[in-house]
């Protein structure tokens, strides 16, 4: 009986699939829990959570049931969290005061967090006015109805230094104004900050998957936010945003949202020599749960597979409200 060589594959990369423990040990990226950051609310006179409707799963703490996440978080080897604070809706004004009132919800809470868990898990904070502006923009507008730049910075100043005295680790600006990264950096080293860090929301674009994070924040926005978010079109802008964030202080950089851009993730990272983020928002979660709700999909694959994803684009850090599930399964 002859045999004829030569007719089939010389080379075949399935041999390095062929078992679950084949496939884990060539495994080009591996998630970790210590890559992940998670997102957490905290509302202001919540006597229980309260439950977000487009994010099954996510609530608006009360600052106890945070304190308790915070702990989940830490035991699960998550390394970080983003608080948010959502104030009472009469506290809400057009200058955003309650984000630099030393006792408003988000500062309570970042004091919280550190009694709760000192330095051994990395308490974050949202820098920005949305979530206490009476018009829900990310700064303060001037007379003809649009974002004031500068104004804004001058509020974001504010809030950099009571957030750190309050004892976060490292604050991150949302608003997209420019200058923010240099003003806020100069704002903490003048008051004694210098070791408080700044993750730059470097590329955040004015996205549709930001949905289900209006109603998280109970924000009372009036139009939208592309006059200082980037366009979806746009690449090149956000290296000249990164450029400027670096030169401006910035210790980490962020990528928001993950999944649609995870080109720009990628140009990013290939680009810094500093850790870099990207947020895995909102719109993301809730159609991953919505879909498998349905049947759609398998939920447990597509969340790993989600994450692994952004991983591999480059991501050293990921926020994402799956964070203290996620680090449990890893």
């Amino acid at each position: 009986m002859s045999t004829t060589y030569g007719t089939f594959p010389g080379s075949r990369p399935r041999r390095l699939r062929t078992t679950p423990a084949m496939r884990r040990m060539v495994a080009e990226h591996r998630l970790h829990p210590s890559d992940l950051i998670l997102p957490a609310f905290v509302r202001e006179g919540a006597a229980e959570p309260v439950p977000i409707s487009a994010m099954p799963g996510v609530v608006q703490h009360t600052r106890d049931t945070l304190r308790k996440a915070a702990v989940e978080a830490l035991e699960a080897g998550v390394a970080g969290i983003m608080l948010f604070g959502v104030p009472e809706e009469a506290k809400k004004d057009a200058l955003g005061t309650a984000g630099t009132d030393p006792d408003g919800i988000l500062q309570v809470a970042i004091r919280d967090v550190k009694a709760e868990v000192g330095d051994e898990l990395v308490i974050m904070s949202d820098l920005c006015l949305d979530e206490y502006t009476d018009h829900g923009h990310c700064g303060v507008l001037d007379a003809d109805g649009r974002v004031d730049n500068d104004a804004t910075l001058e509020r974001y100043a504010e809030m950099a230094q009571v957030q750190a005295d309050a004892g976060v680790h490292v604050v991150g600006p949302s608003g997209m104004m420019d200058g923010q990264v240099g003003v806020i950096r100069d704002a903490l080293d003048q008051t004694g900050h210098e070791d408080v860090s700044i993750l730059a929301y470097t590329a955040k674009y004015a996205s549709a998957f930001y949905g289900p994070f209006r109603e998280a924040v109970g924000s009372s926005l009036q139009g939208d936010r592309k006059t200082y978010q980037q366009d979806p079109a746009n690449l090149r802008e956000s290296m000249r945003e990164l450029a400027l964030d670096l030169a401006e202080g910035a210790d980490m950089v962020m990528v928001k949202p993950a999944l649609p851009y995870l080109d720009v993730l990628a140009k990013v990272a290939e680009s810094v020599d500093v850790p870099v983020a990207a947020y895995q928002i909102s719109g993301e979660y809730a159609m991953v749960e919505a879909a498998a709700a349905n049947g759609w999909i398998d939920r447990d694959r597509a969340i790993m597979e989600t994450l692994t994803g952004i991983k591999r684009a480059g991501a050293n850090m990921i926020l994402t409200y799956w964070a203290t599930e996620v680090a449990r399964q890893l």
